[in-house]
């Protein structure tokens, strides 16, 4: 039998130590490797908050990073704001890159990663006032509201028709004969 001391000697720790402590040190292993990983796709300029950062400063200088010091010219209901939001959330995921895996991750995290992105745009975007698709909505809806008009007249067919529910009632009710009847009767 062959003796590898120094891989031997690495399995007498191994089986000496306490699995507590074996199992600390795993997951320090792992996130070393995880930090690693992170750090090298940040300095090649590839990271979620390289990205996060690269949006921020877009917005700033497209004025949407200050939603909230916005003045609200017109009041608009939630539900119209709130569909803005899913039409924005949908175009904004459309324009991500969809080689993304650097930035988001693989597989369906990555796609979750990259749907939540895509939700935070655009709920941002459509606050304040948006891009005008809420806006435009309510107006127009505030357009059709004024615009209905009572139409109070009636052609010959419904006034046949109520006549002649009068008629009937009125035959019903007092037991006198119908305008029809009265003309056979005449006539």
């Amino acid at each position: 039998m062959a003796i590898s001391p120094p891989s031997d000697l690495v399995l007498d720790v191994v089986k000496a130590a306490d699995p507590m402590e074996v199992q600390a040190a795993q997951e320090k292993l792992k996130a070393n490797r995880a930090a690693f990983a992170a750090t090298s796709l940040a300095e090649n300029g590839k990271g979620f908050s390289n990205t996060v950062d690269v949006l921020d400063h877009v917005g700033q200088k497209s004025g949407l990073a200050n939603v909230q010091n916005r003045t609200k010219t017109e009041e608009v209901p939630e539900s119209y704001r709130k569909f803005e939001a899913m039409v924005l959330q949908n175009f904004v995921k459309s324009m991500l890159p969809s080689e993304s895996e650097e930035v988001y991750g693989k597989g369906a995290t990555g796609d979750i990663w990259k749907g939540m992105m895509a939700e935070q745009l655009g709920n941002t975007m459509a606050k304040g006032d948006g891009i005008g698709i809420a806006k435009q909505m309510y107006s127009e809806l505030l357009r059709r509201q004024e615009g209905k008009i009572v139409n109070a007249s009636t052609d010959d067919d419904d006034r046949n028709t109520a006549l002649s529910m009068i008629d009937d009632f009125q035959r019903k009710t007092f037991g006198t004969p119908t305008a029809e009847a009265k003309t056979d009767r005449t006539g």
